[in-house]
């Protein structure tokens, strides 16, 4: 369930289990990390499980050492898993074929996150 740019609910019958995702620019991972202090300092509902934090690529190619920096820090507070550029997706269309990256996520959620014709 997307519940957007604020907290569930788990009060309201929203999921606990929440995976924050952010992009890979300087500001995205500005606000997960914002939000990583909210979970951990209390301003978000209680009983929320955090999975993971998800980074989607905010460009192709790699990233710079400061963004990098920022993902290792990230990494200390929580489990991340980074997912490649797609371009498919700037467009709203669907990629051929998904990365590797979103077998293990699908994992760590506990579910087939992209079956066959559900890839959006």
């Amino acid at each position: 369930m997307d519940v957007g740019a604020r907290w569930p609910d788990p009060a309201r019958g929203e999921p606990r289990r929440v995976v924050l995702v952010g992009r890979t620019s300087a500001r995205g991972l500005r606000c997960v990390s914002r939000a990583l202090g909210s979970l951990e300092g209390g301003r978000a509902p209680k009983g929320l499980d955090l999975l993971a934090v998800v980074l989607v690529a905010d460009a192709p190619g790699r990233l710079q050492l400061s963004l990098l920096r920022r993902i290792r820090v990230l990494r200390s507070a929580a489990r991340v898993q980074r997912v490649p550029w797609i371009p498919a997706w700037r467009t709203g269309g669907h990629p051929k074929v998904l990365p590797r990256q979103f077998d293990r996520l699908a994992e760590l959620v506990g579910s087939e996150l992209y079956r066959e014709g559900a890839a959006s």
